[in-house]
């Protein structure tokens, strides 16, 4: 009656928030290709202005830039909220495949503050990001090395620094002229098209015209519609300053493709250089599987050979000259001190070990594409709530093995310790973030909604699965525990605890670094990671190393008759997240340009996050490896 009323309780729970989520908009939103008649109005939004050098990203209308006659935001899930996206419409609406030149967006006149923006926005080399049709503006930039290649950049900077000709003075210039280029593949048939490319060329112009400003009856000189061309003279750039004018304009040009709709991320997703990628990650992988099936060579034979002489073992004599890992029978399955948080991270580490292998299931299947933007960090956030049951239930059963009574204090650990911890860094982070006034700053609804998820799903859930898992029976060991501890004799320099974690985490970061460097790399330098199958492997390789390391150590410890394994097991892989963190702290120094104390913070605040989380996950692994490991060989043996 309990847990049918648990589960009422919950289901209901589920449905206001799901509801809730609707409301907001929190919603994975469908990517369909999209038809368009010459002459159909196609509108272009305007994304945040980002840049690598601050990590802060601001809303494009933080800027005095042209404004529609109304703007209207859109409706973003909870995915493109976190990563700090502000969709907005624009000025900007063309007629497919009818050519403009020389539109006039707005004329304004910048005062001091507005100035001052643009500035320190040129300055950190903020980039202005739009959309269209579901596909981000990109700057085409031939390779100086290779001329008919062509590299893409995402968005264009606000604008540049540079000097007059003749004069030594550094002075700031914006790009308010944007000449855009919509490409489309024409259906024959029916005589649709359907967007399959979107680029831009910013220029930096002083516009000048004749006699008093008119919005309706104004013509530029240096850009005449009549005569289809715009003059674009690098000798009168429109420089910001107090009481500047500018006057913003675009044109905008059709080119047929023969790209395909289905392919026409391909470009994006091809940013980066892919032949290095390719290659560092194939020889990743060779070397990690080769030192895997080494280790499990040499751990087939030595355990083979050991467990044979054994059970060979006839007379009382031989007995007694045992030695090794037998010697320690009586003593290998009792409990270990702080035996309530090895559950509690154990269960932790199941929760997060799951959102992560459905994520990479859904990922490789193509449900999570970087045209459905935010859609990963929501999908992963949603399975985070909802594998709380297993986290429960994990928690619970390793729990009963222990002899524990008190399983709700665990249940409170396993639900709140792991997410309370983040939650807060997170909050302490986003508050730097709203004094910044940045739109990464997460709304209080969003907050609202993070919490609701995490106290009407997640902790639910795990009380669920830990109310199951108590009552199951208790998991018996192969062999039974003295009463009396056995002493540990002295250990050899290398069995050392702490020099045999730092040891064991070398191996599960070694199966992880290249790869670590392109997600990094997509993440804080704005660029798009695409090749989830690869990471897939890669994820089942690190699952594999964590495994056998922490196997062989166990098995060395257990040799040198030291039984105190449990907490071993779980740092052994786990130490890896200290190596994950150090080389964050690498790439911050060689690959990034951050000057912004607050930036500095926010990435190693955020980069803290997930080595917690990739400890948590490895040590876990790494634990259920060694835990069925010692069962299956004390299993195997002959114990009078």
């Amino acid at each position: 009656m309990e847990i049918s009323r648990s589960l009422a309780i919950h289901l209901r729970i589920s449905a206001l928030f799901l509801l809730f989520i609707y409301a907001r908009g929190f919603y994975l939103p469908g990517v369909a290709p999209e038809d368009f008649e010459k002459g159909d109005l196609l509108k272009v939004k305007v994304n945040k202005l980002t840049s690598t050098k601050t990590q802060l990203p601001y809303s494009y209308y933080s800027l005095p830039y042209c404004p529609p006659e109304k703007i209207v935001d859109n409706a973003e899930n909870l995915g493109e909220v976190l990563r700090g996206d502000r969709i907005e419409n624009s000025p900007f609406v063309f007629k497919m495949r009818e050519p403009q030149m020389c539109t006039i967006a707005c004329r304004i006149t910048l005062d001091a503050k507005q100035a001052k923006d643009f500035k320190e926005k040129i300055e950190d080399e903020y980039r202005v990001n739009m959309i269209l049709d579901n596909l981000p503006l990109v700057v085409p930039v031939k390779r100086q090395e290779l001329e008919s290649a062509t590299i893409y950049q995402q968005g264009f900077h606000v604008g540049l620094k540079g000097q007059y000709t003749g004069s030594k003075d550094e002075r700031h210039f914006i790009h308010n002229h944007l000449s855009f280029l919509v490409k489309f593949h024409k259906d024959e048939l029916t005589d649709s098209a359907r967007i399959v490319g979107f680029e831009v060329k910013p220029f930096s112009i002083k516009h000048e015209y004749e006699g008093e400003w008119n919005d309706k009856t104004t013509r530029l000189t240096t850009c005449d519609p009549h005569a289809k061309r715009t003059v674009v003279n690098s000798d009168s750039p429109q420089e910001v300053g107090d009481k500047m004018e500018i006057i913003f304009t675009y044109d905008v040009d059709f080119e047929k493709s023969e790209v395909k709709w289905a392919s026409r991320w391909d470009t994006y997703l091809l940013m980066t250089d892919d032949q290095i990628h390719w290659f560092s990650i194939v020889n990743s992988l060779m070397i990690v599987l080769f030192l895997s099936g080494m280790v499990a060579m040499i751990m087939l034979r030595t355990l083979y050979r050991d467990i044979s002489k054994y059970n060979q073992l006839e007379t009382q004599e031989e007995a007694q000259e045992e030695t090794g890992w037998k010697l320690v029978h009586g003593d290998v399955f009792r409990p270990p001190t702080n035996s309530d948080l090895l559950c509690v991270y154990v269960g932790t580490g199941v929760q997060f070990f799951g959102m992560i292998l459905v994520t990479m299931i859904f990922a490789v299947l193509g449900f999570l594409s970087p045209s459905n933007r935010g859609g990963l960090m929501t999908a992963m956030l949603l399975l985070w709530a909802f594998m709380g049951l297993f986290a429960g239930y994990s928690s619970a059963r390793l729990y009963k093995m222990f002899k524990g009574t008190e399983w709700k204090k665990v249940t409170v650990k396993t639900a709140f310790m792991f997410p309370a911890i983040v939650f807060a860094i997170f909050f302490v982070l986003n508050a730097l973030i709203w004094g910044e006034k940045s739109s990464g700053a997460v709304p209080f609804g969003t907050m609202f909604a993070l919490v609701f998820l995490w106290f009407g799903i997640s902790v639910p859930l795990v009380f669920v699965g830990s109310f199951v898992g108590f009552k199951k029976q208790a998991i018996e060991d192969p062999v039974k525990t003295n009463k009396i501890p056995r002493q540990i004799p002295e250990q050899a320099w290398y069995m050392n605890p702490i020099f045999s974690v730092l040891i064991g985490g070398i191996l599960p970061f070694g199966a992880v670094f290249i790869e670590l460097f392109f997600i990094l790399t997509s993440i804080w330098l704005n660029q798009f990671y695409y090749i989830f199958g690869f990471l897939f492997i890669v994820f089942l390789i690190l699952i594999v190393t964590c495994a056998e390391i922490t196997i062989v150590l166990c098995y060395f410890q257990l040799c040198s008759e030291d039984y105190l394994w449990w907490w071993r097991s779980y740092l052994t892989s786990g130490s890896s997240a200290l190596y994950l963190f150090l080389y964050a702290t690498f790439y911050f120094f060689t690959k990034l340009e951050i000057t912004k104390p607050v930036s500095g913070v926010l990435y190693f605040g955020y980069m803290l996050i997930v080595s917690y989380a990739f400890f948590v996950l490895t040590g876990t692994i790494g634990f259920y490896a060694c835990f069925w490991f010692t069962r299956l060989i004390y299993s195997s043996v002959k114990i009078d």
